[in-house]
């Protein structure tokens, strides 16, 4: 099979991860629950993954590094946990569904409200857009770094600078951490969930959430912790708060990895994949389809048939060539209404930073031949 479905999850994971994980499950003990060797071990190796993604993020410290099991369940635990009844909140039209329906709960049973900024004609966001949306009732703004159906990437930065200072700013690192280089205090990121599985190289199940000091998301979970066992309560620090259950200590071990890993090549990733999406959008304008994507650093390039459906296309991809896309609307419905591509959505190739033009040239002659 060619694997053409990395902004799914990510097909092979690299050694470095793959044998992390399998020794975490060799010996695997439970970090911050006892006080033996193999416990203590477990869980300095736990702190250290929490500092490095805080220092690759640029974030505010390893207790505001918040492991959870989907970049989903941190996006809910940063809107869920901190809009409250009357608060307003905007997001734009890229936005995925782990942010559209956590915002439709809190419209429904709290009395939450939001409002959805579409992108210009030009399908970009602009700070001034965003900063213009915002009202004097607005509590949060919600951007992605990446949009996971055509790979756009908002300028994080410029839309930071432009909020006025009581607005706090989530973004959704889903399809950009890894990818793209994220800088929470120079772009005055509040909150950043990033999934594990994606660019970031390690397995499902390992995400995380990092947040600012000017956030104090309210638990969605609530159990052992390993600290304060006396208290009815759950503790009233971080990341304890946050963190009821036990980690899943392999995926914890694969995102340490796979960080370490995004630390010393994700420049060079990222070029390699602008330079790759650039020639493969140049090999379907060629071919007569029409591509949604512009060359980017997330691996995605997203294009429509000028007459089939886009899970049929899908279809015959997998089924007569054996090469794996994505079709449909993503879990991005906005989106595709913001790019005219409601409700048949787009074929979605997404390439790994290991794969080249030869996967590409193997993409558009089946796409030829259809």
């Amino acid at each position: 099979m060619i694997y053409l479905d990395h902004a799914a999850t990510e097909g092979e994971k690299p050694a470095a991860v793959r044998n992390a994980v399998l020794a975490a499950m060799r010996m695997c003990a439970n970090p911050g629950r006892s006080g033996h060797r193999l416990s203590v071990a477990q869980s300095e190796h736990v702190l250290a993954c929490r500092e490095l993604l805080s220092a690759l993020f640029s974030g505010y410290g390893y207790e505001r590094v918040v492991f959870m099991r989907s970049c989903t369940e941190a996006l809910n635990l940063a809107l869920l946990g901190t809009l409250r009844a009357g608060d307003h909140a905007v997001i734009s039209a890229l936005e995925h569904n782990s942010v559209i329906r956590p915002l439709e709960h809190l419209k429904r049973t709290a009395g939450v409200s939001y409002d959805v900024l579409y992108p210009n004609k030009n399908g970009e966001l602009t700070a001034d857009m965003v900063a213009s949306s915002v009202t004097k009732r607005t509590k949060l703004v919600c951007i992605t770094a990446a949009s996971n159906v055509t790979g756009y990437a908002p300028p994080l930065a410029e839309i930071g600078a432009a909020l006025p200072e009581e607005v706090l700013f989530v973004v959704d690192g889903a399809q950009g951490a890894g990818h793209l280089p994220i800088d929470m205090k120079g772009a005055r990121i509040d909150a950043l969930a990033i999934a594990g599985h994606k660019g970031m190289h390690a397995i499902q199940g390992a995400a995380a959430l990092l947040f600012s000091e000017r956030m104090s998301p309210e638990p969605l979970l609530f159990g052992g912790t390993g600290s304060v066992s006396y208290d009815a309560a759950m503790p009233d620090f971080y990341p304890d708060r946050l963190e009821a259950g036990t980690l899943s200590y392999p995926a914890v071990c694969s995102l340490f990895e796979g960080a370490l890993l995004v630390q010393a090549h994700g420049e060079e990733d990222g070029r390699a994949l602008l330079a790759l999406t650039a020639e493969v959008i140049a090999g379907l304008e060629k071919l007569g389809y029409v591509p949604y994507s512009r060359p980017n650093r997330s691996g995605i390039v997203s294009f429509r048939h000028r007459a089939l459906d886009s899970e049929e296309v899908a279809g015959i991809l997998s089924e007569r060539f054996d090469i794996a896309v994505r079709g449909g609307l993503h879990c991005a419905p906005l989106a595709h209404k913001a790019l005219g591509t409601f409700p048949s959505g787009l074929v979605r190739a997404s390439f790994s930073s290991k794969q080249t033009m030869r996967e590409g040239k193997a993409l558009l002659a089946a796409l030829g031949k259809i």
